[in-house]
């Protein structure tokens, strides 16, 4: 099947490709329960040597700027505290990592979870970190402007390929907080 956006020809359902995906990510579209039926969660075979943002929109396609997401794993510190969550944010845009998000988690310092972090706690590949599959507990916040898009494009959990849901998916992840401004001028 044609994917519904990008220019990638071979779609597949996600549950069809459980092989393909993280333990933790092939679970989540296991177990997923959300008003959006699982075999509408797509997966689409990409080379990985291009899995980085302006990269792989400079082969696939510029609108995919537009129509795809970055998942990032912050660390908010408060005290003795520290407390991991996904920020998913349109791919054009930067996480407002001091601003909403720090007030969001309630905590005094925010910075990005060293790669070690993100991709040891997550079970995900660097460059592929995806919010389905995420552990249970984190906040996973989300920016408006994600769920308000038809469909996006997300890391699988590995650099090779991608996923395709549609964009109000996100608000019923596990710990999903939407929030307007997470994602400011890139």
């Amino acid at each position: 099947m044609r994917a519904p956006i990008g220019d990638f020809d071979d779609a597949r359902p996600a549950p069809d490709c459980l092989d393909l995906l993280t333990a933790p990510v092939a679970a989540a579209v296991r177990a997923w329960s959300g008003s959006v039926p699982a075999d509408r969660i797509l997966y689409v075979d990409t080379d990985p040597a291009i899995a980085d943002t302006a990269v792989f929109v400079e082969h696939y396609g510029q609108r995919l700027l537009d129509e795809s997401a970055n998942c990032v794993i912050v660390a908010g510190r408060r005290g003795e505290t520290t407390t991991l969550a996904a920020c998913v944010v349109r791919s054009g845009t930067r996480v407002d990592v001091n601003g909403v998000v720090r007030r969001e988690l309630g905590s005094r310092k925010v910075r990005f979870a060293p790669i070690e972090t993100a991709t040891g706690d997550t079970g995900m590949e660097y460059g592929g970190i995806t919010p389905l599959g995420l552990p249970e507990g984190w906040p996973v916040l989300v920016d408006a402007t994600v769920v308000d898009t038809e469909w996006v494009l997300v890391g699988s959990g590995r650099r090779r390929g991608k996923l395709i849901l549609p964009g109000k998916a996100f608000a019923e992840l596990p710990g999903a907080v939407v929030l307007e401004g997470l994602g400011g001028e890139a």
